[in-house]
């Protein structure tokens, strides 16, 4: 598959949304930093070091036994940068400017690893659903396979070393993506939130750091690694994941007892909206979006994949949707792109909703 196809991919495979707890869990990430032994970190280094640093890691990527195709980001357009940040294989920080920058990715877009970002790399994996304990498992796989062609930078006392100290130690940071609009309508969201973070979790927008939430979607995380083991880290926030699942779950289900009739209109207007509007804003359909996911697990539509939201939240942002139509967009006209690829998706508006 050549760069500009694999940029231009519509799906990646943990937008297919078919995972354990999805109904609130939307994708499970597993992502290790490291740097090489003998390099300065990226920022402090020179553009032929970092040219070198590329070369070794390409090189390393032949004898992997996972299919990765590297891209050269100076060879992209900002528009398929972007696409890459709004399908979540790449950070807003590799979008930006820099020397060498590069990303690995697989065929089905779960593997990706960043190539001179804050750290020489930054391996990813992504599953849908909460697959925690399988993306732990595939990104060591990927790293152990990396770390017998590349020379790490490795202390006894301090584990990997890393940019920034919070990833220090084992370099791991696991994040779940969940869909909370149950609690922020029963008006119990923050009050979670607020615990997540006292149990040592990070909470984030739609984005990861410094980005805003997006549909009632939020990103929790782990905040350090140093000093825990990876599996100690994993069984952390799987705990903690549990316990927000299960309070989301009671909320849609009070909202079902003591305001059915409220939320069934409210799920079936997002409905008619998002399948009979002529234009529509990116932020207004992922509003729709998660009243609308909500309801296809709830049982109160039928006939709709589940996995709707995990698909149109990446598929109706800016980049993504003009990359689609082969061209560039204005606002105006990407508002009416977006509610005609939202029809197509929903089936042109002949579903039933009970």
């Amino acid at each position: 598959m050549s760069q500009e196809k694999r940029v231009q991919k519509e799906q990646s495979k943990w937008m297919q949304g078919k995972g354990p707890m999805s109904d609130v869990v939307i994708s499970s990430r597993a992502r290790l930093a490291r740097n090489l032994a003998d390099f300065s970190f990226p920022s402090r280094e020179q553009k032929e070091d970092l040219q070198e640093v590329s070369r070794q890691v390409v090189e390393a990527l032949q004898d992997l036994p996972y299919r990765l195709d590297f891209l050269a980001l100076d060879q992209l357009s900002e528009l398929e940068k972007k696409a890459l940040v709004e399908r979540h294989l790449m950070s807003i920080n590799q979008a930006g400017p820099g020397p060498e920058k590069g990303l690995a990715l697989d065929r089905d877009q779960m593997i990706s690893i960043m190539v001179n970002e804050e750290d020489h790399l930054r391996i990813q994996v992504l599953y849908p659903g909460m697959q925690l304990q399988d993306a732990l498992r595939l990104v060591d796989e990927v790293d152990d396979a990396l770390e017998q062609k590349l020379k790490y930078a490795f202390q006894e006392k301090w584990g990997y070393l890393t940019c920034c100290p919070t990833n220090l130690g084992t370099g791991l940071r696991v994040s779940v993506m969940v869909h909370l609009p149950g609690l922020k309508m029963t008006g119990n969201l923050q009050q979670t939130l607020q615990l997540v973070a006292r149990l040592g979790l990070a909470v984030r927008g739609l984005y990861g750091e410094g980005s805003e939430s997006a549909g009632n979607v939020f990103q929790l995380s782990n905040q350090t690694s140093l000093g825990l083991r990876e599996e100690e880290i994993v069984d952390n926030i799987s705990g903690v994941i549990d316990q927000v699942v299960e309070k989301e779950r009671q909320a849609r289900q009070e909202l079902l007892q003591q305001r059915e009739v409220d939320i069934k209109d409210r799920i079936w207007r997002a409905y008619g909206l998002l399948a009979y509007a002529r234009r529509i804003t990116s932020e207004e359909a992922i509003a729709l979006l998660s009243d609308l996911k909500m309801g296809i697990d709830l049982q109160i539509i039928e006939g709709i994949d589940s996995s709707i939201l995990s698909q149109l939240m990446v598929l109706i942002r800016p980049a993504t949707l003009q990359l689609i139509n082969n061209r560039e967009l204005d606002e105006a006209q990407r508002d009416i792109k977006r509610a005609e690829l939202i029809k197509e998706k929903l089936g042109g508006g002949e579903k039933h909703v009970r």
